[in-house]
């Protein structure tokens, strides 16, 4: 396994993980299915982000790559929702995000 296809599913899992949180956001949108352009977004998203996962499992551990692309994807669903959903950003929230990034970066750097 060479050092670039390491990096390469790193950043992989990393756009993965983004594609989760369009996934999330495009599903609270499409009203049960019921609106076309969300609930494409939504098929879309949730294919490229598995196949991603898919791809970058192939050379990082599941557990690490797994919780990962969770992370950010709750970590950007939540941002998302707090700038542009008028979702609550109080100090906690804001705190718990980061408690998350950081579990998400040590997840990487102890891997």
């Amino acid at each position: 396994m060479s050092k670039g296809s390491v990096i390469m599913s790193w950043l992989v899992l990393i756009v993965s993980g983004l594609l989760e949180s369009v996934w999330a956001v495009a599903l609270s949108k499409s009203a049960g299915f019921t609106r076309l352009l969300p609930s494409s977004i939504f098929a879309v998203a949730l294919v490229l982000s598995m196949i991603g996962l898919g791809y970058a499992l192939r050379t990082i551990p599941v557990g690490t790559g797994y919780a990962i692309w969770v992370g950010i994807g709750a970590a950007g669903t939540a941002i998302f929702g707090m700038l542009y959903l008028g979702e609550p950003a109080n100090v906690m929230r804001l705190l718990s995000l980061l408690l998350v990034l950081a579990g998400v970066v040590g997840l990487k750097l102890f891997h």
